[in-house]
């Protein structure tokens, strides 16, 4: 429980971590507006800084779970059948297989530190047609 604790007492300070300590970046959405940097990446699991404008459009992970830490914003989140209001310092946790969506609800964009485990190449997200 400490460790935990731990982590969360110090994951704010990665909201400027994408610069310091990113070494890929991806565009998942293709829109050119969701931006995705890796942090950190081994056998195990993957870090990565999230910055979303407007949204995430709703996909699963078949075989990762996901835990979401919101660094700043607010922003409604649907997960499974629930549909949530996330902001700063929330901590959510998408089990494998549950499908989930993003909607910014803020004036800025919000950005999330979002663990993917096992090791996630991005291969393992399912985009679902809505």
């Amino acid at each position: 429980m400490k460790s935990i604790l731990f982590l969360l007492m110090f994951l704010p300070c990665f909201s400027n971590a994408q610069s310091v300590f990113a070494t890929d970046t991806l565009n998942i959405e293709n829109t050119g507006k969701t931006q995705v940097s890796k942090l950190y990446c081994d056998s195990l699991s993957c870090t990565f800084l999230i910055i979303i404008p407007d949204e995430v459009k709703a996909h699963y992970h078949a075989t990762h779970t996901e835990n979401i830490f919101v660094l700043e914003g607010n922003a409604i989140m649907k997960l499974g059948k629930k549909e949530i209001e996330i902001k700063k310092g929330d901590l959510i946790i998408v089990p494998a297989k549950t499908v989930h969506s993003v909607l910014n609800q803020g004036n800025k964009p919000l950005k999330v530190i979002s663990v993917q485990s096992p090791f996630f190449d991005g291969n393992d997200r399912i985009l679902i047609d809505n």
